[in-house]
């Protein structure tokens, strides 16, 4: 096993930093995900159920609009409802900024990335005007308190959540013979097709048709609206027992604790173990890891209940974890906050931005780069493989921000000589520190850096 920090950091963190440490070990690594969370802290991000009063106040709003078409009160009330999401609009532009201002200044940058990564794994993106900008409020919520605790709890937690419920239609879901269900569409598969093939076994998991039709049938009843958000309502639940990889679960009285006890055993399955282990040794180390590696983390997910702390060790204590260093393309994402995160970009900077700027320096290159902001294309999230992001148009746009950006930014920019050490330290060859040297203005040279294959993989 070759462990060092410079390694640790950009593998498995935001990046080297000038005003961080790297950490100095494993366990370092690992004492980030249960130590105290500063940037969280430091950076506050309201939870999605502190937004449902202003959630709701927009939905009220629209109501009323659509209500007022064709009436003297029609520009009044779009009026009042462009007002009001002007509002909504505005905090969590601010929730956005604060988002991102955590992977520039966090001591515990895997804590950042293993948000990122569930957060991409448990995808809710959902397109209505009211809720297409609370990401970071869906993730401050339903994945960041469970990163280093059970998998089976951040599963509960996401897939019950009003956002993921609202993305897909499970909202719009009855059971054909409930009390709920005359004159409605009926039964909605895609949020029990998603937790089976997505969340849980994976595609290739032990299951069949049958069993995500007798899923979807045991989640109706599972809804969310405003003001109050999630909800369980019975009258719209399919009665009876539901039959799920073999097991009976219900009965005739619908209840919630049948859902959990569901998603628990989807939880502790082994091909759930497998499929988990597989995709965090895709995202953090090879698009074709080592199948030693994956068994190991399969085995300690199994062993230890699925505790997702004992995975993360397994990976981390692997030497391919260590040895296949360089395989990893940087996602958009990654790429930008490394790059700020280098340049020493301070916290504050991001807070002065007002929505244009955010849009011009930030959101709209990484649309350019294949990863629009919190916009992921499916359920199933953004792409692993290396043949996603390197493309002509996505590096182009990548040289682009690196000529463009770190300008915008910053009035003087420092010495490329020195920024090679900043940004990638021991690991930066003796080309591209020639070629930062030979720059011919700071600017150029910056960027040079930030495009170079050494700080472009991990």
């Amino acid at each position: 096993m070759v462990f060092t920090p410079e390694k640790a950091a950009i593998r498995f963190g935001e990046g080297l930093s000038p005003q961080q440490t790297l950490p100095s070990s494993i366990d370092a690594l690992l004492e980030q995900l249960t130590g105290p969370d500063h940037s969280a802290e430091a950076h506050q991000i309201p939870p999605f159920g502190a937004l449902l009063p202003a959630l709701s106040k927009v939905e009220d709003a629209r109501k009323a609009y659509r209500r007022a078409r064709g009436t003297e009160q029609e520009e009044a009330r779009q009026n009042a409802f462009k007002r009001a999401r002007r509002v909504l609009l505005g905090d969590r532009m601010r929730d956005h900024q604060q988002f991102l201002a955590r992977s520039l200044t966090t001591d515990a940058p895997f804590r950042e990335r293993l948000v990122r990564f569930w957060g991409d794994h448990f995808t809710s993106a959902p397109r209505q005007p009211f809720l297409a900008y609370t990401g970071p409020n869906y993730l401050e919520e339903a994945i960041r308190p469970h990163i280093a605790g059970r998998f089976a709890d951040m599963l509960k937690a996401a897939v019950t959540h009003p956002s993921m419920l609202v993305y897909l239609d499970q909202v719009a879901s009855f059971g054909p013979n409930s009390r709920a269900a005359r004159g409605r569409r009926g039964l909605n598969e895609n949020l029990a097709r998603e937790v089976i093939e997505l969340h849980s076994l994976g595609v290739g998991g032990a299951y069949t048709q049958r069993d995500v039709k007798q899923l979807a049938k045991l989640l109706t009843g599972l809804t969310a609206g405003f003001p109050k958000g999630f909800a369980f309502r019975p009258a719209r639940a399919e009665p009876g027992a539901e039959q799920v990889l073999g097991r009976s679960y219900g009965g005739d009285a619908p209840s919630l604790d049948d859902i959990y006890a569901v998603l628990e055993d989807l939880a502790t399955h082994p091909d759930t173990g497998a499929h988990l282990a597989r995709k965090l040794a895709v995202h953090f180390c090879s698009d074709a890891p080592d199948e030693g590696m994956v068994a190991s983390m399969a085995d300690a997910y199994r062993d230890n209940s699925g505790a997702l702390l004992s995975v993360y060790e397994a990976m981390l204590r692997h030497p391919f974890a260590w040895e296949s260093f360089g395989q990893k393309v940087k996602q958009p994402i990654d790429f930008v906050t490394s790059s700020l995160r280098a340049i020493g970009l301070p916290a504050a900077s991001l807070g002065k931005l007002s929505r244009k700027e955010m849009q011009s320096y930030l959101t709209g290159p990484m649309a350019s780069m294949g990863q629009p902001w919190f916009r992921p294309l499916g359920p199933d999230g953004w792409a692993e493989a290396a043949e996603a992001w390197i493309t002509p148009q996505g590096l182009a746009a990548r040289l682009q921000w690196a000529m463009a950006a770190p300008s915008a930014f910053f009035r003087g920019l420092p010495d490329p000589r020195g920024f090679v050490e900043t940004s990638l330290g021991s690991l930066a060859d003796e080309r591209l520190r020639f070629v930062a040297g030979a720059a011919e203005t700071r600017r150029e040279g910056i960027a040079l850096v930030l495009a170079s294959p050494g700080f472009q993989r991990r």
